[in-house]
């Protein structure tokens, strides 16, 4: 398998982060590149560098303005009086009534959607190669490979078109779902992330040709709260083509799996030419989020369910915290592909 990682991405290694009142640490660190990397070292899978995309693929995907922004914010608001290390907006409008602002303080509530993800002086470069990361990997699977793995930091799938969240820039996930319908009528998306797929969901939400489906921590106590809900089945041409799974936080491998289940049976319904799995690994039991108690057995037999159903897959990472655990569940997951492929 393929695997594409690009040292540009450690840049970015954000600081603020606001939980329940409190100033904390931000939890998407540079140091997972780090875990992540040495699993696939220890499953003897080397990584590649990716070239630069196009813009337009990103553009398939993101408004201009927030491409534009992402990559200017941070040097517009070294130019504010006593501004802070990093861009953590403030203020935030009511979209339904609200005009785009000239102020870099007003497009950042415009474009940031809470304060998890704040922007420091690398972190556009470090986005627009994590998203190279999922560029490459769509491509190797639309050449004919049987699977390719991006390891994407900061992650994405709570970015919608322009609105970055949630220790999210630019949706890797995404931009790849877009990039593989270049060569298929339909492609699925599966998202196994403790955290629901918000952004990716927004994204292809009135289209009937990407199916998105969200296995995730019931969002009525859990991120990203406000949506991500089994009500939510598409709207327009998109009607029936989102499906999302929300699991109690207490879910153990036996119930987490059976949903996985589910939602391949819903994408072997749809018959997608191609998967994107995004790979969030934060469901484990061990990972400091705490938002569902699987194990690395659970996570070696999802590998292989998703494996077995046959799909060529892009598999872009996403979510999985600072833990000595982190490495043993990307481990187990591929691990679990691999013999699900055999």
């Amino acid at each position: 398998m393929k695997c594409y990682y690009a040292p540009e991405t450690d840049l970015h290694d954000p600081v603020f982060r606001l939980t329940h009142g409190k100033i904390l640490r931000n939890a998407e660190q540079a140091e997972r590149a780090k875990l992540l990397k040495a699993g696939l070292d220890e499953l003897g899978l080397a990584t590649e560098e990716p070239a630069e995309a196009p813009r337009e693929a990103l553009e398939a995907v993101h408004t201009p303005a927030f491409l534009d922004f992402l990559e200017t914010a941070w040097d517009e608001w070294q130019k504010l009086p006593n501004c802070g290390p990093e861009v953590v907006p403030n203020v935030f409008p009511q979209r339904s009534f609200a005009t785009y602002p000239d102020s870099v303080v007003g497009r950042a509530g415009w474009h940031m959607g809470d304060t998890s993800a704040p922007i420091g002086p690398k972190t556009w470069i470090a986005a627009r190669r994590a998203a190279d990361c999922a560029i490459a990997a769509a491509d190797a699977v639309l050449a004919g490979d049987r699977a390719a793995y991006a390891l994407c930091r900061p992650a994405g799938h709570h970015t919608s078109a322009d609105m970055a969240a949630g220790h999210c820039m630019m949706n890797n996930s995404a931009i790849a779902a877009a990039r593989l319908r270049r060569q298929h009528d339909r492609v699925a998306t599966l998202d196994i992330d403790v955290h629901h797929g918000n952004g990716t969901q927004a994204i292809f939400y009135d289209r009937d040709d990407v199916l998105t489906v969200s296995i995730h921590a019931d969002p009525s106590s859990y991120y990203p709260f406000f949506v991500g809900y089994a009500h939510e089945t598409g709207e327009g041409a998109g009607e029936g083509h989102n499906l999302n799974i929300p699991l109690p936080r207490t879910t153990t491998d036996d119930a987490w799996l059976a949903a996985v289940a589910q939602g391949l049976e819903r994408i072997a319904a749809f018959e997608p030419g191609a998967l994107l799995l995004s790979l969030g690994l934060d469901a484990h039991e061990k990972d400091p989020l705490m938002g569902m108690q699987v194990s690395w057995d659970g996570f070696r037999r999802a590998g292989r369910m998703i494996a077995e159903a046959g799909y060529p897959t892009v598999l872009v990472q996403e979510g999985g915290y600072l833990s000595e655990d982190l490495t043993t569940s990307l481990v187990s997951f591929m691990e679990g592909f691999r013999e699900g492929t055999a």
